[in-house]
């Protein structure tokens, strides 16, 4: 069962353990999910904060 988490601070210390990252775009909003090794975390945010978020990973980023 997936986890989501609340606050952004959570969701960006948890980016540096993903082994992937899934982003699915639903109108103005976005669900982004993390898959680290134990867990999937999901993270709700704005469309327009995807892109920032996301920027300079170094692990997959897959759009739907």
């Amino acid at each position: 069962m997936p986890r989501e988490l609340k606050s952004k601070e959570e969701f960006e210390k948890l980016l540096g353990s993903a082994k992937e990252v899934r982003v699915s775009l639903q109108g103005d909003d976005a669900k982004i999910k993390l898959r680290t090794k134990n867990a999937l975390y999901t993270f709700r945010t704005k469309a327009s904060d995807v892109d920032a978020i996301t920027k300079g990973l170094k692990v997959p980023v897959v759009e739907f």
